[in-house]
C-alpha cells in the first residue's frame, strides 16, 4: 500500500479533535497521523491485502469470543497513541469490556 504525508507548518499542528473533524469532513480518504503531526494518506488495500487483513480480523474475533478477554476492532478505528500518533491497524484488540 502506497502511502503519503501531509506536512503542516508547526503552528498548524492537528490536535486529536481537529484531526477527527478533519476526518469526519473527509470520509472518503483513509488517514492516520504520525508522532509528528504529519497526515498520511493512504491508497485503499488491494484484493489479496484485503482477504489477509480479512483473515486475521476473523481469527482474532473468533479467539476472543471463546475467551471473552477484550473487543475487537477492524481497520476503520483509529486510535491516539502515547506518542501524538493516531493510527489504524489492519485488526486490533484491546484487553477488558469497553
Amino acid at each position: 500500500m502506497e502511502s503519503f504525508a501531509i506536512k503542516f507548518p508547526d503552528r498548524l499542528k492537528l490536535t486529536d479533535d481537529e484531526f477527527y473533524e478533519f476526518c469526519r469532513e473527509n470520509e472518503h480518504v483513509r488517514m492516520e497521523k504520525n508522532s509528528k503531526g504529519e497526515v498520511i494518506i493512504m491508497a485503499p488495500t488491494g484484493g489479496n491485502t484485503g482477504r489477509i487483513n480479512k483473515n486475521i480480523l476473523f481469527e482474532l474475533e473468533s479467539w476472543n469470543r471463546k475467551t471473552g478477554l477484550g473487543e475487537t476492532f477492524d481497520s476503520s478505528t483509529g486510535f491516539a497513541l502515547s506518542n501524538g500518533a493516531t493510527r489504524s491497524p489492519d485488526a486490533s484488540w484491546i484487553a477488558g469490556k469497553l
